[in-house]
């Protein structure tokens, strides 16, 4: 459950292009605790699991790795590539910016 959680996390609050600070001002928690859960250090409480589906606005089995999304990606290795390829963007246009300074 911690990888596919740690996962669902990171990847839904990018898709949304939340910072990490606010998602975690958002959810009541601090940045720190809200990195220990994106990168698999911590596993978070049931209250917490609760609030990050209301959040997020998925089911607690998407969370926690046991479906796909509603819109589906069907797996958890595309959701990992979706994050790479997030990742890869970010890297790109912050070279572009660079570039521009």
């Amino acid at each position: 459950m911690k990888e596919d959680f740690a996962l669902a996390m990171a990847a839904l609050r990018r898709e949304r292009g939340i910072s990490q600070r606010r998602a975690a001002a958002d959810l009541g928690i601090s940045q720190a605790q809200l990195s220990h859960y994106e990168n698999g250090a911590r596993e978070p409480g049931l209250n917490f699991v609760c609030r990050a589906c209301d959040y997020y606005g998925v089911s607690a089995d998407y969370l926690l790795g046991r479906s796909a999304p509603a819109g589906g990606y069907g797996s958890r290795d595309m959701l990992r590539l979706r994050s790479q390829l997030n990742n890869l963007i970010r890297e790109a246009q912050q070279l572009l910016e660079d570039m521009d300074a």
